[in-house]
């Protein structure tokens, strides 16, 4: 497949089309270059026939008024006017048939072309790196994919089944035009050509700005809608539909005066091109008419040069939508080759081997790193987690506790220092390897928008139902999925919204489990639960994490309690590490996190009394005095 990407700022039709020349041609499908091949066949084929007809037009004229005589090559029973009308009209119809024909074999090449393009562009996205995806933004990047596949599809076909029958066609026309009327017609038609294609691509090329701010504006529009229905709930919570509403027509008001330019501008575009083709029309029937009135043409001479240059509008006229469908296709797509053009911040090394995973020991060895080079994360942090064995992170908001997870993942490389399992530099293995031993259950779980059993065999797609079901059991959830009315069959809703945050947790346990990992991150994943949701969701995790090397990611540090060893991050650096009895005894930082949590662990559980012996079970608040 082809590795160098179109470069949209060219602009140039022939650089595009050797650029997309290995889609539309492909080395591995013998079958799509047969239908190139045929395809082409039938295109010369066609274009010949369509020089044909206006003689059979000129020789039925002829023979109506009595001026001229047909060529002797031709048929005796031609000699009816009545079977030149036929004839002449059967020409037509054969010419469309294999026009149909040619554009129906090239449909699969065309469609094959799109769709291998699109692919390479998906899983690019996914190849790169977290700080691309978390600096973009997830409606206009869609938006970009969408119009891009939309601009190959219009170039690859426009260039294959436009450029070229225009090319031959204006090379019979001009050979027809110096053989049977001399080269004054020749160079009308050539002057003519060179201002209608020069007019139309300086008018094309001026209107380019404006269709980029209408797609400016079309992304920023559907960026806004999207973003705004993401988070409905957010919206409705803060009573701002009038806001989100008004945010979005803002952004389609600057569309809509956007699109206005790009109609009018194509109103003037196409009225200039009728201009100057209406007067090389003037220039070479005015000359044909002068020369029957001199005798040296006949009536069927005028009507053949009118008819020919009438039928050579048609691809005239496609050669400036052509140009425009190009232009305005390079310029959809230039932004969808420029996310081909961007470089995954982490790849795996040339020569790089799968993860050989024996024990699971899991080491950082004086790890620094920075996602901004003036902001450091983490400075010089170096543990071990022993195989099997489980070390719990804690520490104040900002830290560096999430990166340490998103670094094992290998989303980011380390600046300085190294990360080892079983002493193999994690940057010296596969990624698909390394990702395929740690097992993940975030904070926020984020569920496919399909159905539970599908959610829970994204940890293995090639799980059996059974194996599913045990998965569920095991993460104290198939009791909840078995009493709902599709049972695994039912649906979550976009990013999981129908299950309670509880629920989707253990849906995430279930997948981890199914995966099987011997490595396992738990990344804060009770920390936005309730603490009797809490509780349930610790004991499977205590489950799934038996046996195996687990990271644990805490903020509440109930959770941490059991650990074989708790590191305390501040500021990026470790400050305190040891068991928690042994850094409550301490008296450090991590005693006094402690104290101030159960401080609020038991402000949380006065309150709930409170609640449950209120006489009308609602508490009423007063707002604070400011």
């Amino acid at each position: 497949m082809a590795s160098k990407t179109v470069s949209a700022d060219t602009g140039s039709m022939l650089g595009t089309l050797a650029n997309l020349w290995p889609y539309m041609w492909p080395a591995s499908r013998p079958d799509l270059k047969a239908r190139v091949v045929i395809a082409g066949i039938f295109l010369v084929l066609a274009e010949v026939v369509l020089v044909l007809v206006p003689f059979f037009y000129k020789w039925a004229t002829n023979t109506l008024s009595g001026a001229g005589t047909l060529p002797a090559y031709l048929p005796a029973f031609l000699a009816a006017p009545l079977m030149l009308v036929v004839a002449y009209n059967l020409m037509r119809m054969i010419q469309l048939g294999l026009d149909q024909f040619n554009s129906a074999l090239f449909a699969r090449v065309g469609q094959n072309a799109v769709r291998q393009l699109a692919h390479r562009t998906f899983v690019h996205m996914h190849s790169l790196s977290l700080r691309f995806h978390l600096e973009r933004k997830t409606g206009g990047l869609s938006r970009i994919i969408e119009r891009g596949v939309k601009g190959i599809e219009a170039i690859v076909r426009l260039a294959l089944l436009s450029a070229v029958p225009t090319v031959i066609e204006f090379t019979l026309v001009a050979v027809i035009f110096a053989v049977n009327y001399g080269w004054s017609y020749v160079a009308i038609m050539a002057v003519t050509v060179w201002l209608y294609v020069w007019f139309t691509i300086k008018a094309s090329d001026w209107r380019i700005h404006i269709r980029r701010q209408m797609n400016e504006s079309d992304t920023e529009a559907n960026t806004k809608a999207i973003d705004s229905l993401l988070n409905f709930e957010t919206v409705k919570y803060f009573n701002n539909e009038a806001m989100e509403a008004r945010r979005f027509d803002a952004s389609m008001a600057r569309y809509e005066e956007a699109a206005t330019k790009t109609w009018t501008s194509l109103g003037w575009l196409n009225f200039g091109q009728g201009v100057i083709f209406g007067l090389g029309m003037m220039a070479s029937m005015g000359l044909s008419a002068w020369e029957v009135m001199q005798g040296t043409q006949t009536v069927g001479d005028f009507v053949f040069i009118n008819a020919m240059l009438m039928q050579l509008s048609v691809p005239l006229n496609f050669i400036g939508f052509m140009y425009r469908e190009i232009r305005q296709g390079l310029t959809d797509i230039e932004q969808m080759f420029d996310l081909l053009d961007v470089p995954p911040e982490v790849k795996d090394k040339p020569g790089a081997v799968p993860l050989r995973v024996t024990e699971g020991r899991v080491q950082f060895d004086n790890v620094v790193f920075a996602y901004d080079a003036n902001r450091p994360i983490l400075k010089g942090i170096s543990f071990d987690i022993p195989a099997g064995k489980t070390v719990a992170v804690v520490g104040p908001s900002g830290a560096g506790k999430s990166t340490i997870s998103r670094l094992l993942f290998r989303f980011y490389d380390v600046q300085q220092g190294t990360i080892l399992i079983d002493g193999q530099d994690i940057r010296e293995v596969t990624q698909k390897s390394l990702r395929a031993a740690i097992g993940m259950v975030p904070q926020d779980t984020v569920l496919f928008n399909d159905t539970i059993a599908y959610n829970i065999r994204y940890g293995r797609t090639d799980a059996t139902e059974e194996e599913v079901r045990r998965a569920a059991e095991l993460a104290q959830i198939s009791g909840f999925v078995e009493s709902l009315p599709d049972g695994y069959e039912s649906m979550v809703g976009e990013r999981g919204l129908k299950l309670s945050g509880g629920e989707k947790q253990r849906v995430a346990i279930a997948r981890t489990i199914l995966k099987a990992p011997p490595i396992l991150i738990l990344d804060e994943a009770t920390s936005a639960l309730d603490t009797h949701t809490e509780q349930e969701i610790q004991a499977a995790l205590d489950l799934v994490s038996r046996g195996r090397t687990t990271l644990v990611i805490a903020h509440r540090l109930s959770t941490v309690i059991g650990a074989d060893e708790i590191i305390v991050l501040k500021d990026g650096r470790i400050a305190e590490r040891g068991t928690h009895r042994a850094l409550l005894d301490e008296g450090g930082l991590y005693a006094d996190m402690w104290a101030r949590q159960r401080e609020a662990n038991e402000a949380e559980e006065r309150l709930r009394r409170a609640r449950e012996t209120d006489d009308m079970g609602v508490i009423v608040r007063k707002a604070p005095a400011y």
